[in-house]
């Protein structure tokens, strides 16, 4: 059995044993599995603001690399936030339409009062304004922190090379490897935590009230995706006069392998090849943007990203005014393109913004269980962004060569 198989396997059999153990209702288990998630929700918050933040210095620092291939890249990354803005702005269409209900506070613990939520562009932009580099760091401030990973990456992404330079970008990169490493020692210990959670969550259904909430939640993700894929990312193509089904069919095969293997780096070389054989892009272009796109170009996470703050703002009392959806639908792009590689990426990301903002992390432990379904039909979708990104690009560029 494959790898991912085998850990499709594990969680799944984690998800259902975790719920038929909090049907039973038993004190002291659910205690223990209390206890359990609480664990693993501080672990979270502990790997993800670094982790989040490295990843956008890494990927940015390789955006100063590619003065070889400016117009290419710069097609590419047109694409890239063009159809990435374009889901998020789906997902909060899809979440005003279908409008979640909120979890009882007694399942989280706390009873939600109302914050400075409807804060408008003004007082958001002002407090995510670092005024030195170590206070947002004590103080947890995400946002501030992202804010100076963007700028520490470009800065060093259009340094001179130097021997100075080439020691910041080796540290850099050898910190992003060492959390790697605690992601993945975490992640192979998620089964446990799974099963606490999926207990809790079976424990606590009671009324069928919080699966109704997060039963909505689901259905705004997972709706969204699928307006993302068949409908917009072909009306993209459409625009370029590219048949989106001759597109799709070509790359098949690659979305196929993503939707099982949750990773868009581990479909690369499926997605090149389709792309070069079946789809015939110029290896040139395919070669360039696919690997780009396989990094920066997240499209689903970028609906998960906002959709489950805005979920998560929501049960903590904050009030979700125009302004400031608009406000998270950009911080949704931002932070979907810097998120470069990092396993359970936009699941971590979420962590850390809402942790940054104080709202109830504890949310994002009862979402956890089903995250394995939706993570799928994001990675698919995000392979067939990469699809359209490099179907466009090519196209571009075969024109102005004539």
């Amino acid at each position: 059995m494959r790898k991912s198989n085998k850990q499709l396997f594990w969680w799944l059999g984690a998800l259902v044993l975790g719920a038929a153990l909090g049907l039973l209702k038993v004190e002291w288990m659910d205690r223990a599995f209390s206890f359990v998630a609480t664990i693993y929700t501080r672990l979270f918050q502990f790997l993800a603001v670094p982790t989040v933040a490295l990843a956008i210095m890494t990927t940015l620092i390789s955006f100063g690399k590619q003065r070889s291939t400016r117009r290419i890249f710069g097609h590419t990354i047109t694409y890239t936030l063009l159809t990435t803005l374009a889901a998020a702005l789906v997902g909060m269409g899809m979440y005003l339409l279908i409008a979640p209900k909120n979890i009882p506070a007694e399942v989280l613990g706390a009873t939600p009062t109302a914050q400075e939520g409807g804060l408008g562009f003004y007082e958001h932009i002002i407090s995510v304004i670092p005024n030195n580099v170590v206070q947002p760091f004590l103080s947890g401030n995400v946002l501030s922190i992202l804010l100076i990973a963007i700028a520490f990456g470009f800065a060093l992404a259009y340094m001179k090379d130097s021997d100075r330079k080439s020691v910041l970008v080796k540290g850099i990169e050898g910190l992003q490897e060492l959390f790697f490493s605690l992601i993945k020692a975490l992640i192979w210990t998620l089964p446990l935590g799974i099963l606490a959670f999926s207990a809790q969550l079976s424990a606590q259904l009671g009324g069928g009230i919080i699966l109704g909430s997060l039963g909505r939640y689901t259905a705004v993700i997972l709706i969204g995706n699928m307006i993302q894929f068949f409908i917009v990312l072909p009306l993209f193509l459409l625009a370029r006069r590219i048949n989106p089904f001759r597109v799709f069919k070509a790359m098949s095969p690659a979305v196929m392998m993503a939707l099982f293997t949750k990773s868009s780096a581990a479909t690369l070389p499926v997605t090149l090849s389709s792309a070069e054989d079946r789809l015939g892009v110029d290896p040139k272009v395919s070669r360039f943007v696919l690997p780009v796109c396989t990094t920066i170009n997240m499209n689903g996470c970028a609906a998960f990203i906002l959709v489950s703050s805005l979920f998560v703002m929501q049960n903590g009392g904050i009030i979700l005014s125009v302004g400031t959806m608009l406000l998270w639908v950009l911080i949704a792009v931002v932070s979907a393109v810097g998120n470069a590689g990092v396993p359970m990426g936009c699941f971590f990301l979420t962590v850390s913004l809402m942790t940054g903002i104080g709202a109830p992390v504890e949310v994002m432990g009862l979402i956890l269980p089903i995250y394995t379904i939706i993570d799928m039909v994001e990675t698919a979708e995000n392979v067939w962004s990469d699809s359209c990104v490099c179907a466009m690009t090519d196209k571009d560029m075969s024109i102005l060569k004539q």
